[in-house]
């Protein structure tokens, strides 16, 4: 609490440092759509008459980017978005000290005398707020899936596991529309890897998110955001793309809208049919007390599977009046995932001498169905206040079937066998309410959530005994678990003179209760838990002039396990190697500062620093007796983060532009297991993206990416990785069509490889995927111009992201 009030004593200080003492020139633009609808995220460049860029903003929820403490002289304002026309308007600030314009942005592919106005958004933005991807402008998104995209996104790396981190940070949370997935690891890689990127519009990388938005997320947040087609009439988009790697890949997606008098109908698909493999090498040394190598465990394992995900949005808006919006939206997901594998287990001595061989065969069949329904409300009392409100329900149904058999090389020996079923049903309730109101050059936000998660999941196994499936009572688990949490936030946002300040400050409570219900060899048992806690935020920015603006950040976050995590059933990899839930897993908290500077939109620089306190970390228990590893995650100790940041956005010529980031993190992580950890660590991430224009539609792409040797759990530690990928584009059918071929991981370097450290024991791992594909595909668009309605992504945001069991 102290330091609560600590920061908010400072926040005080810098706003009376803020006031300004004379009347500062400053230029408001309120950006608009059809019939007045404020449009936010639209992109506002303040140009001198020269066309020299002075700043470029984004508008906020309420259309409004207002631009502060500007020498007296006469502008340009370049307003754009996109779908939308580009507009401009002329500024003279020589003969007034303030001036607000409001430009109504028309939809695009209309004729402004013989020229056609469209606008081209640059492949990322850095905001001193969040960076933002614009992924159509990416040629080498062509056919890739979301996750895809994310690998090569600046700044963002994903593990083996499908754990994304931002700037080297573990714990991010991804968002959909606004509403968190509820998925994590394995199910959220799944997901991620079923849908299409032509879907999305935009993605965001928060590192300190506002207070409206959940505290979960020690990392920040990603936000993903889909197309919404803007056009009258019946239109859309249909997305088309083969892919072909060592296994083939389909991916493609359609977008429907219908709008007529004051109903907007639309509708979303993806199916993406994929096969896909993974070949892992592991090698586990088992070491004495005093360091001499005991004996060694080879396990080559190959994977080959199939997978079908079918995602679903649909709904309708309805404009009640000009200031009020109705609207209803139903989601809905089906995923399947089919894979067999092979693996031969080779026992050998210290001089490295087989000693025996295990072959094990396994299937695995993964189904995971979701269905949503969100009520939504916009209501618009003036140009500057405006209420909404959202209600979702959702569930779950997830399947997991498993299947091994193992067979060892020694005479006589008779295949052992196993299976498991482990189902989950998992029920969500959101609901929230969300107010803003603009006073003079003041921005007040306040809302309020609740939501309530109820789970049952069901582990049964079996083994064989001779002909005969007998329960396997030691793994099989039924747990039940139901979580509720509450929360209200409130924040401001000032523009002083020189100075931009927002300070916001969450409450979240806390509660739930878990049981694990018994059988004749596991007790019953029962833990519950109240937690609550306040997470501030702050923003402070300075405009030292026209060019150069300074920016501090700082946030408390917390992270709350996956619903699953906190579940003790046994999950089977193999023979030797387990994955178990931990019942005492506690959340982590962490506070997140940086400093930064930004030079026009040309050069990012920022300082960071970050410090988690019970951190989590993936734990690796060991039985040296049977050989056997336990996978589960805790709460090890904390771990310290000093980043470095340097971003920039060239334009090399009219036709070559280039955008780059370097991410350098020192990291200290501290822990207690077996014995007392301290790693540390100094690692980088590099990526760089070159975009070609060229004349009669066509451009290219060059990118790729690079992580230096990483580490994010106290006893893992990775290996280098990256790739390179390139592409062509070619616009067709009168620009209404597009045709993309793209190559990634042209050199095939993206694997994952490492080594972790067990007690007495080390294991050395490479993954392989498929990950070095070719794809072709066409985009076609069509219809006629319409405004967008602001449509709501719902309130059950941090829920959807601690779901799932679908490996």
């Amino acid at each position: 609490m102290k330091k609560v009030l600590l920061l908010l004593c400072c926040i005080c200080s810098f706003r009376a440092m803020a006031q300004p003492a004379g009347a500062a020139r400053e230029i408001n633009i309120t950006v608009s759509g059809l019939n007045n609808q404020a449009l936010a995220f639209a992109t506002v460049s303040l140009l001198k008459t020269d066309s020299s860029l002075v700043k470029t903003l984004l508008t906020d929820s309420l259309g409004i980017a207002s631009f502060y403490n500007l020498p007296a002289d006469k502008y340009i304002a370049r307003v754009s978005m996109i779908n939308f026309q580009v507009q401009h308007a002329d500024v003279d600030l020589i003969s007034n000290s303030s001036i607000s314009r409001a430009v109504a942005l028309q939809p695009e592919a209309g004729l402004m005398g013989n020229v056609t106005v469209t606008a081209r958004k640059p492949l990322v933005q850095f905001m001193p707020d969040k960076t933002v991807i614009n992924v159509e402008a990416g040629i080498t998104n062509a056919g890739a899936t979301i996750m895809e995209v994310l690998e090569k996104s600046p700044g963002i790396t994903v593990d083996r596991d499908g754990n994304i981190s931002l700037k080297g940070r573990a714990g991010v949370q991804v968002m959909i529309d606004g509403k968190l997935s509820q998925l994590s690891g394995a199910d959220l890689q799944n997901l991620l890897n079923g849908m299409n990127a032509s879907q999305v519009e935009t993605i965001e990388l928060m590192d300190n998110p506002p207070a409206k938005y959940d505290a979960a997320g020690n990392a920040g947040l990603i936000n993903i955001r889909t197309k919404r087609v803007r056009q009258k009439g019946f239109n859309g988009t249909l997305t088309l793309a083969y892919g072909q790697g060592r296994l083939p890949k389909n991916n493609n997606s359609l977008l429907l809208n219908y709008r007529t008098g004051n109903f907007n109908f639309f509708l979303t698909y993806s199916l993406n049919a994929s096969r896909y493999l993974m070949d892992l090498y592991a090698l586990r040394t088992y070491y004495k007390n005093d360091g001499t190598v005991t004996g060694l465990l080879e396990q080559p394992y190959e994977t080959r599977g199939t997978g079908y995900t079918h995602n679903l949005r649909t709904g309708m808006d309805y404009s009640l009046s000009k200031k009020t919006t109705l609207g209803l939206a139903f989601t809905g997901l089906y995923l399947t995932r089919d894979n067999k594998g092979n693996s031969k287990a080779s026992w050998k001595n210290a001089a490295g001498l087989e000693d025996s061989t295990i072959h094990t065969t396994n299937r695995n069949t993964s189904r995971l169905k979701q269905g949503g329904i969100n009520f939504n409300a916009r209501h618009v009392f003036s140009t500057k206040e405006e209420l909404t409100a959202d209600i979702d329900i959702i569930r779950y149904d997830i399947y997991n079937d498993q299947f091994f058999e193992n067979l060892s090389s020694v005479p006589g020996s008779q295949p052992e066998a196993s299976k498991g079923e482990v189902p989950s049903d998992i029920q969500i309730f959101s609901a929230k309410a969300d107010y803003s109101k603009r006073f003079s050059n003041l921005l007040w936000e306040a809302g309020w959530k609740t939501s309530g998660v109820n789970t049952d999941n069901l582990a049964r196994y079996y083994y064989r005994d001779g002909s005969n499936w007998e329960d396997d009572l030691g793994k099989s688990n039924h747990f039940l678990y139901r979580e509720n949490i509450h929360a209200v936030y409130s924040s401001i946002d000032q523009k002083a003179g020189r100075w931009n300040i927002q300070a916001g400050l969450r409450y979240e409570y806390t509660n739930y209760k878990a049981r694990q219900l018994g059988n004749a060899v596991t007790k019953d048992s029962s833990f519950n838990r109240n937690y609550h806690s306040l997470f501030p935020t702050a923003f402070i920015s300075y405009e030292a002039d026209s060019l150069n603006t300074f920016t501090f950040r700082a946030g408390r976050r917390i992270d709350r396990p996956g619903f699953q995590k906190l579940n003790p059933f046994v999950f089977i990899i193999n023979k030797y190697t387990f994955q178990r839930g931990n019942p005492y897993f506690l959340p982590q908290y962490t506070w997140n500062m940086e400093l930064s500077h930004q030079y026009k939109d040309i050069l990012s620089t920022g300082l960071s620093y970050s410090i988690t306190n019970d951190y989590f970390s993936q734990i690796f228990i060991s039985d040296t007796a049977t050989g056997t590893i336990v996978y589960t995650e805790g709460n090890v100790g904390k771990m310290k983060n000093l980043g470095v940041s340097v971003s920039a956005q060239l334009q090399l010529s009219s036709w070559w532009s280039v955008s780059s980031q370097a991410v350098l993190n020192r990291k200290i992580i501290e822990g207690t297991l077996w014995k007392d950890y301290k790693a540390t660590i100094t690692q980088a991430t590099f990526s760089v993206n070159n975009q070609f224009r060229f004349k009669k539609g066509w451009a290219a792409e060059l990118s790729g990416f690079y992580i230096t040797k990483s580490q994010n759990d106290l006893q893992e530690v990775l290996e280098p990785t990256g790739q390179v990928a390139a592409g062509i584009s070619k616009q067709v059918l009168k620009s209404k069509g597009t045709l993309r071929l793209v190559m990634r991981d042209i050199f095939y370097t993206q694997a994952m490889e490492g080594l972790t450290d067990f007690q007495n024991t080390k294991e050395y791992f490479k993954l392989i995927r498929d990950t070095r594909v070719a794809t072709l595909s066409f985009t076609w668009r069509f219809g006629k111009t319409m405004k967008q309605l602001k449509r709501s992504s719902g309130s059950a945001e941090e829920l959807i992201e601690r779901a799932g069991s679908v490996n």
